[in-house]
């Protein structure tokens, strides 16, 4: 079976195109990115051949698929899974697609303003490019629904999380929880002898903690807006800060949801959303991005202090995501502060995104695992479709 796994993130949209029947061997993959930015582009690599990369104006997500997706290329498809961010408390397996699950989507999208439309988006044009074959919705918030009540409820009264749903729900589990596993399978043994954090690092960034084999907490809540400063999404703020903005600065509640999620993380700090710009600035000297690179830093390095108290105890931190698979200068950072962990990196290991790189005698793994949602959403497509 051919399988076409889309995953829609925050600003890009990847796919990858598996044959299930020769363990999940890769046919093809495809990257837009940088989507409703000045400059956008769009790579396709087919197997065993040199990647076709060009330049492009990409405004908004349907001219993205289109450009991944031209007619001719959907040939020999047997079924599409769809990443979709928020799956709420009633989705938390992988479920075909149908004009009800599509309007539950959409319902849920006011919690994940960023994530979901582009999902019914990347849902909607495949569904009209390949109309006869079956596509299954696989969600990022299934990951997390083993959380304990402490973890997940919100100091607020009960009967908003009983009538309402509202409470921590967590994301990027997909990706999470992949890397999780491939954590112990490359350190040889069980996933729930060992207490594992995973940093996913990229334009939009969370951590989990992982004990007994499940994750029992994420640093994302009712929306992937909650924890750590990210590409253009604040992180955590005093609520306060909104009843500022709606009484003093007289904001509506769309500019300010437009502003928390799109305005605000590094690019309000500093004025750009990407680290490797961020991180080129801040070398030749600018000071703000200097500052936006301390920010996101101490911001990362809390989260992990406080996961290590959560599971009392750590076996390994692990590194994920566009930022996290492909910046030595931002783990080195982060790394540094663990010393009373004895956590050791190795430097040059480091430098090479090596796989594990912590030294002989540190006594916590630090890791790099690129991520692979994609893979992850083609085995759980074909497990649902095989039952």
């Amino acid at each position: 079976m051919r399988i076409l796994a889309l995953n829609s993130g925050s600003s890009s949209i990847k796919y990858r195109l598996f044959d299930s029947d020769k363990n999940y061997r890769l046919l093809k993959r495809g990257l837009a990115e940088r989507i409703g930015q000045k400059t956008s582009s769009v790579c396709q690599i087919m197997e065993n051949q040199p990647a076709r990369e060009k330049e492009i104006t990409l405004p908004d997500y349907r001219t993205a698929m289109h450009a991944l997706f031209p007619n001719e290329d959907l040939g020999g498809i047997d079924a599409v899974g769809h990443r979709v961010v928020h799956g709420g408390e009633r989705f938390k397996d992988p479920t075909l697609v149908n004009k009800e699950v599509i309007k539950e989507i959409i319902k849920l999208s006011k919690f994940a303003p960023l994530h979901c439309q582009p999902n019914v988006t990347g849902i909607e044009v495949l569904q009209e490019l390949l109309p006869n074959i079956p596509h299954v919705a696989v969600f990022d918030t299934a990951a997390h629904a083993a959380m304990d009540f402490k973890a997940f409820l919100y100091g607020i009264p009960i009967e908003y999380y009983q009538k309402h749903k509202i409470r921590k729900y967590g994301f990027h589990g997909i990706n999470h929880s992949y890397v999780a596993h491939e954590t112990a399978r490359l350190l040889k043994k069980e996933l729930k002898e060992l207490k594992i954090i995973t940093c996913h690092l990229g334009n939009g960034c969370s951590i989990s903690a992982f004990e007994n084999g499940k994750s029992i907490e994420n640093s994302m809540g009712l929306t992937p807006l909650e924890g750590l400063v990210m590409g253009t999404r604040c992180g955590d703020l005093d609520p306060s800060v909104i009843i500022y903005f709606i009484e003093e600065l007289k904001l509506t509640t769309e500019q300010i949801t437009d502003l928390l999620n799109r305005k605000s993380g590094l690019l309000g700090l500093c004025g750009k959303s990407d680290m490797r710009d961020i991180i080129a600035m801040a070398k030749s000297g600018d000071k703000l991005s200097k500052m936006a690179i301390e920010i996101f830093v101490y911001r990362i390095q809390k989260y992990i202090g406080a996961y290590v108290a959560a599971l009392n105890g750590i076996d390994a931190i692990v590194f994920t995501g566009g930022i996290g698979e492909n910046s030595p200068y931002i783990r080195a950072l982060i790394a540094k502060n663990f010393s009373y962990l004895n956590v050791i990196a190795e430097t040059e290991e480091n430098e090479k995104n090596k796989t594990i790189f912590s030294a002989s005698n540190s006594s916590v793994f630090l890791m790099n695992i690129p991520a692979n949602e994609e893979k992850v959403i083609a085995q759980q497509t074909q497990q649902l479709l095989n039952q």
